[in-house]
């Protein structure tokens, strides 16, 4: 069955491996990213449209809309003012299902968010109470409850598929990841405060083969947190990337307190005019832990083609400008 598909946000890190897959799989007739970027790469046979989520939806179609996914998203933490993330998450979540009404699409796949479920060390499941903290987290939340109304309007007819993706990391992912693997290979890495934070992760190309998974389903609604199943430490990664990369293993630890002082330093020439990236809060984020477990997909049956090590590889072998790139 040929079908038209719009992706929203499809220019991004997720939305990039998301048209590649639609395209492979030979089931679309047409694919349309809506983005107000340039993709991360151009995917053969994909129509790309300049279009924000910001504003009232309009777009010139083939066809019939089969399937709509909703990635588009300011997700940065830190980095934007509070409106901001309410501005692009929660009226982008209006817009998008806005236009799903009014073209006829049943279909929505939604990319949310583990912040809404607040930081704590604990491992939290999909049944474990959401209190979002962030404004980011926040914002989400609001986004999941303006797509589950448009969802119950037409119970037994539409579906709707959320997703709450951990970290998530792979080719053009230019995150935390990258810049850990980059450190690595530079002998510059060094854990922030200690070295058992647990980062809940996933491939991204894990990541959307789940959509197709849960589109599968006969269900109407499915929400599921997306991670690896198995828990694993900053320290797992480092190791994990070293051995892949062939880098020496990270050891240093700096005291926590030491890097929040000189994440202090960076706010100060950051207020100065000398732009940086680095700052008390994001150094805060590297030190919490996100233990996330992915236990709907699991008990669904969801088949895991990536763990740890095999994902970094094939990362590697697909990567030409640097290891991981």
């Amino acid at each position: 069955m040929s079908k038209t598909a719009v992706v929203f946000g499809g220019a991004g890190f997720i939305g990039t491996h998301l048209l590649q897959r639609l395209a492979l799989s030979g089931h679309y007739e047409s694919l349309i990213s809506a983005d107000i970027g340039e993709p991360r790469w151009r995917v053969e046979g994909v129509d790309y449209r300049i279009r924000s989520v910001c504003d009232p939806i309009t777009l010139d179609l083939p066809g019939q809309v089969d399937e709509i996914y909703n990635l588009a998203a300011v997700h940065t933490t830190p980095g934007h003012e509070d409106w901001e993330y309410y501005w692009a998450n929660v009226l982008g979540a209006t817009h998008v299902c806005d236009f799903a009404r009014r073209v006829g699409c049943d279909t929505i796949v939604f990319t949310s968010s583990i912040a809404v479920y607040g930081p704590t060390e604990d491992p939290l499941d999909e049944d474990s109470e959401l209190k979002p903290e962030s404004a980011y987290g926040k914002s989400k939340f609001c986004a999941e409850q303006i797509h589950h109304q448009w969802q119950r309007e037409s119970r037994d007819r539409r579906k709707l598929v959320t997703v709450r993706p951990a970290v998530i990391y792979g080719r053009e992912e230019r995150g935390n990841f990258t810049r850990m693997a980059r450190m690595l290979a530079k002998k510059r890495f060094a854990f922030p405060g200690r070295t058992d934070t647990i980062k809940s992760c996933g491939y991204v190309k894990d990541l959307v083969g789940s959509f197709g998974f849960a589109l599968e389903r006969e269900e109407q609604t499915i929400t599921y947190n997306f991670a690896l199943p198995e828990r694993h430490t900053a320290e797992d990664i480092a190791e994990t990337f070293a051995e892949v990369g062939g880098y020496e293993p990270a050891k240093r630890v700096i005291p926590l307190r030491l890097m929040l002082i000189a994440a202090w330093g960076f706010e100060v020439l950051n207020a100065l005019g000398l732009k940086t990236s680095i700052n008390r809060p994001r150094i805060m984020k590297l030190n919490r832990s996100t233990n996330v477990v992915p236990k709907r997909l699991q008990e669904l049956g969801f088949k895991y083609q990536y763990p740890l090590k095999r994902s970094l590889e094939d990362w590697k072998a697909e990567s030409t400008a640097a290891d991981f790139d």
